[in-house]
């Protein structure tokens, strides 16, 4: 278990389930969770659809920035003549376990010159990085943890989200960190706290 149990969920790209092994992060480590930017879907957002897969008494932190458009941060903000900072980023005041929850991969913009990773590394957090089985996820998380070992943000968890052909997952093994913790989550029929909790105690890590 790595201290402080505070994590920053990114993935490969988008769409490869951050929000769902947030929520999974959240409920093992009874952390709060928190989103700095949302781009889109405010009336369902990933902060409620997190407050809906775990126990009601985790806190969930508001945004920093709620946007509009279903779009790149940094694009979703110029379209409200807002220019968000990573200055403007700041840890929520816990001292409890901690998830945050960043939007697509690790070069997806904040603003003209700055982009996620580089929040990472202004939250100082280490990363669990989300990986799905889809043609070119090989290239994309190698990448991806090429990345962050050159951003010298500490990899803490490799996460397997849904079903892998054997050949990929394998090659992702071997070129993982070593001090990486490899963690296969299940393909989810259904999303629900039920499921959630399922996976959770299913977790050996």
């Amino acid at each position: 278990m790595h201290t402080g149990n505070r994590f920053f969920i990114t993935g490969i790209g988008t769409g490869v389930g951050k929000t769902v092994v947030s929520a999974v992060f959240a409920q093992h480590f009874q952390a709060g969770y928190w989103k700095p930017v949302q781009s889109g879907s405010l009336a369902q957002s990933d902060s409620i659809e997190v407050a809906g897969l775990i126990d009601s008494h985790l806190k969930i932190y508001p945004e920093r920035y709620r946007l509009q458009l279903a779009v790149s941060p940094h694009q979703a903000a110029e379209a409200e003549n807002l220019r968000m900072e990573l200055s403007d980023f700041e840890l929520p005041k816990t001292g409890g376990p901690l998830i945050v929850e960043g939007a697509g991969g690790l070069f997806v913009p904040i603003n003209d010159e700055n982009f996620v990773i580089e929040l990472i590394q202004r939250l100082q957090l280490p990363a669990v990085l989300v990986v799905r089985d889809y043609l070119g996820c090989i290239n994309h998380t190698l990448l991806s943890i090429q990345a962050l070992k050159a951003a010298h943000i500490s990899l803490a968890y490799l996460v397997f989200n849904g079903t892998f052909n054997p050949a990929t997952r394998d090659i992702i093994l071997r070129h993982c960190p070593a001090g990486a913790t490899v963690v296969e989550l299940p393909e989810f029929e259904h999303l629900n706290r039920s499921e959630i909790f399922k996976a959770v105690t299913a977790l050996t890590f």
